[in-house]
């Protein structure tokens, strides 16, 4: 506390004046820590929110995994006509729907998005195209879609004049967000990748979603990592999720408490989605499932994690297909939402909703399917997990989905890998065979 505030006020001019003296240097001293505190906030939100993680070459050997955040250029009449064409509706009923699928050339992007073209709803994709893994796998996907008459829009999520330009072209009834930064270990090496896109690229999706006149219904990618160090099992939408175990966790829990105030505030009908371990065919390099199969190939030993106490770790795979059922059901339910002019005429629907297999399988089983599937035995080496953000257990408890969504899922894992199993032997000896030519 500065020493003219112990200088106590009283009638007279002399003290009056003295008075109005003091009042202008706090008002100076006060607009001064407000320039500087704005200025700092400022400063944070530009680092945090607005920028790109820093540029690194891909090649280098000291980080393969770097991702990158381009968006390429865009717009002119060659342009708004693929995005015309690629959001039509060709379904002969009414009930056609038009939707933005953000993370199309991902995983579950490109299956979802065939999914409503098989169907004849309008999509259009939006996909950064960045190298967490490998993007020639994404530009298979989107080469994929391509084929079905699907238009992927290269650009980023926290391109604002981007996501403006798209919903002033096309009016999407509505939005299958899925893109986002993906992987719990990775937050240990990147993790303002994560504020990036999981926290500030939704929120931009958002703002420009409330804004927007009709507003579209959301459905979203979260996570059953919201479950966390969570003990109870199996999980439920009613369990508490304050416990999250990474970093990926967390901004996807962050993600749940900010469609909360978007639905609160803005009358936006938000769906969000519990993912528990998806695979299958076009997946993920970056999970078990598809590395051990690469390594067991190569003849290389895989790690097998155990929890404390040499305890099972166990995990609620979700093969693609019932994950997918279960995505178009969330946008089939979905109700309208209530907002207008960014203000919210009346209450909106919000949902979370597990979408698991309900039959948790122990890692050495997956092993041991794979181990079957590619007639390959593994060299497997045991260690103890690590305190990198996994957890030991997963088991969805989709009781809710069922009542709501009439979500079922149909297949098993030995199923769902050998499918798996088939097409990356496809996959990459049809890629040996195009690099030998």
């Amino acid at each position: 506390m500065s020493r003219l505030d112990d200088i106590p006020s009283s009638p007279g001019k002399f003290k009056m004046e003295k008075s109005s003296y003091l009042h202008r240097l706090r008002f100076q001293s006060s607009l001064t820590k407000f320039a500087f505190f704005s200025f700092f906030l400022l400063c944070l939100i530009s680092l945090l929110f607005l920028r790109s993680p820093p540029s690194i070459n891909p090649s280098s050997p000291s980080d393969p995994s770097r991702r990158s955040l381009r968006t390429n250029s865009y717009g002119g009449p060659a342009w708004e006509k693929r995005l015309r064409s690629s959001a039509r509706i060709r379904t002969s009923t009414n009930n056609g729907i038009t939707v933005l699928v953000t993370g199309a050339a991902g995983f579950v992007g490109t299956h979802v998005s065939a999914a409503l073209k098989r169907r004849g709803d309008g999509v259009i994709g939006l996909d950064n195209f960045n190298d967490y893994y490998d993007p020639s796998l994404k530009r298979a996907r989107q080469a994929l879609l391509e084929r079905s008459g699907i238009f992927i829009v290269e650009g980023d999520i926290n391109d604002v004049e981007l996501l403006r330009k798209l919903f002033k072209i096309v009016s999407f009834t509505h939005v299958m967000h899925l893109a986002a930064q993906a992987g719990v270990r990775y937050a240990m090496e990147n993790p303002s990748s994560y504020v990036h896109s999981n926290i500030a690229g939704f929120v931009n999706l958002l703002e420009i979603c409330k804004s927007v006149n009709p507003q579209p219904a959301i459905v979203w990618a979260s996570s059953s990592s919201v479950y966390g160090l969570n003990t109870k099992v199996p999980f439920s939408e009613k369990d508490k999720t304050d416990q999250p175990a990474s970093l990926y966790a967390a901004t996807k829990k962050a993600g749940e408490e900010i469609a909360h105030t978007y639905n609160h505030i803005y009358g936006l009908s938000l769906t969000g989605l519990r993912f528990f371990t998806v695979y299958g065919p076009w997946g993920r390099p970056d999970m078990a499932y598809f590395f051990f199969t690469k390594d067991i190939l190569k003849g290389k030993s895989i790690s097998i994690f155990e929890s404390a106490n040499h305890g099972t770790v166990a995990r609620d795979f979700t093969y693609i297909d019932d994950i997918v059922k279960g995505c178009l059901a969330a946008l089939d339910t979905a109700e309208k939402s209530t907002g207008s002019g960014g203000k919210k005429r009346g209450p909106a629907q919000l949902r979370v909703f597990n979408l698991g297999n309900t039959s948790p399988v122990p890692v050495s089983d997956l092993v041991r399917i794979l181990e079957r599937q590619l007639k390959v035995k593994a060299k497997k080496n045991l260690i103890k997990m690590p305190r990198n953000g996994d957890v030991p257990f997963t088991h969805a408890n989709i009781s809710l989905a069922q009542r709501e969504l009439g979500y079922k899922p149909t297949t098993d894992l030995q199923t769902g890998l050998k499918k798996f199993v088939r097409w990356y032997l496809s996959y990459y000896s049809g890629e040996k065979k195009a690099a030998a030519r």
